[in-house]
């Protein structure tokens, strides 16, 4: 074989075999736009979970930007101890910080600071600075890496942007706690979840009933223009789920909401309702498929 054969034979192999990795590469690179749920499958094969909603693409709290809207926070960490002055603004498509905001369920920005083992549950209403950014006092005595959930709305549009927080130490994750039907606020008030069987892309009805030193409450005082307030997040990414809390303030009975699981898996939920003027917190596991029906949940106190 000439010199020259074997010189274009050797080129040919090298088309062969980087042709063969650029192929390879579609399938590894990150870049690449395919269809991929949360959990890493096909969102074409999800038999029935092919929405937006359900491959969490859409869902709220999983990004620190949407529609041209960036959270951009002063620092991503604080130090351990007391409490922690947080400082972040929201800009626009233009890089402008936006100072403009509607008002929902009572206030023009709702902070939610939550641990990723979702310990330390925080939901602070920050104040604006002149320069339209906002500050606010959280508690940061335990270390560990948070999540801070910017709730607002802005032209008419509802957003909820998401970024993490890191306070330096050492901590012990808590695992997730297991269904229960029943959790202590502190201070002789327990709550009761009631809830239909959830299913994932649906709204399922959840009620909440709140007893003190053991007597039910005929009701409760309004919070935030509701008998409550139900921040929903799910295991692993914590994603956001807007919840939708029915009836009027003020009124008999149980506390009630819509509750939009968008798929399979655990979900945490963070119940806040105000009686004799203070604003009290209860905690409350979700499964679907193969959550524990009310007979076989477990009693807890705190």
């Amino acid at each position: 074989m000439s010199v020259a054969t074997r010189i274009v034979g050797f080129a040919l192999a090298l088309v062969a075999v980087f042709g063969a990795a650029a192929l390879a590469g579609t399938k590894l690179d990150p870049s690449v736009d395919e269809k991929v749920d949360a959990h890493g499958e096909d969102a074409e094969e999800m038999d029935g979970h092919e929405t937006p909603a359900a491959t969490g693409a859409a869902l709220p709290g999983l990004a620190v930007a949407q529609d041209g809207y960036r959270l951009i926070p002063e620092r991503t960490e604080l130090d351990r101890g007391g409490a922690g002055r947080y400082r972040f603004r929201i800009v626009d498509a233009a890089n402008e910080t936006v100072s403009d905001f509607d008002v929902e369920h009572e206030r023009r920005m709702h902070l939610i600071v939550v641990r990723r083992d979702f310990a330390n549950f925080q939901h602070l209403h920050p104040r604006q600075l002149a320069d339209g950014s906002w500050e606010v006092e959280a508690n940061l005595d335990e270390a560990g890496v948070y999540r801070v959930f910017a709730d607002f709305a802005t032209g008419g549009q509802s957003l909820t942007l998401a970024t993490d927080l890191l306070v330096a130490g050492r901590f012990q994750p808590h695992p997730l706690p297991a269904p229960r039907t029943t959790d202590a606020a502190g201070d002789g008030y327990e709550v009761t979840i009631e809830s239909a069987e959830p299913t994932g892309g649906t709204a399922t009805p959840v009620q909440f009933s709140v007893s003190r030193d053991g007597r039910p409450l005929d009701g409760v005082e309004p919070y935030l223009g509701a008998d409550g307030h139900l921040v929903a997040l799910r295991e692993h990414d914590q994603a956001f789920l807007h919840t939708h809390p029915e009836g009027k303030p003020g009124g008999p009975g149980p506390i009630s909401f819509q509750v939009e699981y968008p798929t399979p898996g655990r979900y945490r939920l963070f119940l806040q309702f105000k009686d004799r003027g203070e604003v009290r917190t209860a905690a409350f596991t979700q499964q679907l498929d193969g959550s524990p029906s009310a007979g076989e949940a477990e009693h807890v106190d705190h």
